[in-house]
């Protein structure tokens, strides 16, 4: 019941929040604003139901490492997609044509996936992955919630079951194993944010499917699709995948160094959830 009550009730927030932000679509200063409260906004309806349904302190949005998670995590993102873009240009995936017609629009994009990031991690990870793992353990759990990421993104414009796998293996992996080894939520939103603010605003490239903004570069997807990942975007481009594999099994070593990885609940267990899952103590390493 704790599960279906904080799924809702940040689901429903976050519903809020995009339609906000899409309200705003069109104003850069507005949608700049106006997705930075979403975010907030979200993440206090996640803190509100989950303080009152599981009453305990809620370590995984604690305030303290919260500035240097979700900077961290930003830096950590833009540097991941920097670094795939690049050797997907060098591959001859991706071309740089110049500068983007309206490169202020880069300003506006910061609310816009900051809202996304967020409300995409609280419900994934912080909802979802998180009871699943009281059950299943981490490994079995990370899998599950992955492959469920990777699935909604089949409702994009030009969503392709490659590229939801692709996203499931990626992006699902990436941010578990983040939110695993810190057992904080802000790292894995600020990787969020920074993958698909460079991916966006910065690179100028397809993200998920979605389509192109205006970006500070005006770019292209060139050569074998297995390369550039498409009209999905680099998403959906094996070097993608190679680098969420990388990364991903460079956090969850990290977690089993600092004791973070979670065994499956033994039938014996008691089945209530009330189980703290995040001490407060590995918070932001």
């Amino acid at each position: 019941m704790r599960f279906i009550i904080q799924l809702v009730t940040v689901v429903a927030a976050s519903f809020l929040a995009g339609q906000a932000v899409r309200l705003a679509d069109g104003n850069v200063w507005l949608s700049l604003s106006v997705g930075v409260l979403a975010s907030v906004f979200s993440a206090a309806a996640y803190y509100g139901v989950v303080r009152v349904t599981e009453k305990r302190t809620v370590t995984e949005l604690a305030r303290q490492g919260a500035a240097s998670g979700l900077i961290r995590g930003t830096l950590l993102g833009v540097v991941i997609f920097a670094a795939v873009i690049g050797v997907i240009a060098v591959s001859g995936g991706y071309r740089i044509l110049g500068l983007g017609d309206d490169p202020g629009n880069a300003i506006g994009l910061i609310g816009f996936m900051a809202a996304a990031a967020t409300t995409e991690e609280l419900i994934f990870r912080g909802v979802l992955f998180r009871h699943l793992e009281k059950v299943t353990g981490t490994g079995l759990a990370l899998l599950v919630s992955a492959l469920v990421f990777g699935g909604v993104h089949l409702l994009n414009q030009d969503a392709t079951l490659w590229g939801a796998l692709c996203v499931a293996i990626a992006g699902g992996g990436i941010m578990t194993s983040a939110y695993v080894a810190t057992r904080s939520l802000w790292l894995p939103i600020g990787l969020h944010f920074g993958w698909n603010y460079a991916q966006s605003a910065i690179f100028g490239s397809e993200v998920s499917g979605n389509g192109v903004q205006q970006a500070v570069l005006n770019s292209e997807s060139t050569g074998n699709a297995l390369v550039s990942g498409g009209q999905f975007g680099p998403e959906a481009s094996i070097f993608t995948v190679l680098a969420g594999v990388l990364v991903t099994a460079a956090f969850l070593v990290l977690a089993r160094r600092r004791g973070n990885l979670m065994p499956r609940r033994r039938k014996t267990e008691p089945t209530g959830l009330t189980r703290a899952a995040e001490p407060a103590s590995k918070i932001d390493r």
